[in-house]
């Protein structure tokens, strides 16, 4: 059975970015399951980006991997700094304005306008 790292080199090869050597580990030292579950996102998802073959925004992936395993931090206006993790989790829920609680509404604000929030569509 091949390992993370080995399906990383096998699919990436030399061009391998380190970030995706550095998740390859952490599948490895727990699984991809739990490795997901840190950057709320699906085992699948890891495993399509472990096999360079995830169609989606692998800046985004990298980003989340960065916030919840590489403590990289942004500046956030609202609510100073905070994990690249969890930036990204809030520009996310800022693209529906959803008035359930001060937090969200004043989030939602501060990520319409935040230079890092990208408007899609």
């Amino acid at each position: 059975m091949n390992t993370a790292i080995e399906i990383a080199r096998a699919h990436w090869g030399e061009d391998m970015p380190q970030w995706i050597a550095d998740l390859a580990r952490e599948c490895e030292a727990t699984s991809q399951n739990k490795v997901a579950l840190r950057l709320g996102r699906s085992a699948a998802l890891i495993s399509q980006v472990l096999r360079a073959k995830y169609p989606g925004d692998l800046e985004a992936v990298e980003e989340l991997f960065n916030g919840a395993f590489n403590a990289v931090t942004v500046e956030c206006p609202a609510l100073g700094m905070l994990p690249a993790n969890e930036c990204r989790h809030w520009r996310e829920k800022s693209r529906r304005f959803v008035n359930v609680n001060s937090l969200r509404v004043r989030m939602y604000r501060a990520c319409s306008s935040c230079p890092r929030n990208r408007k899609e569509g």
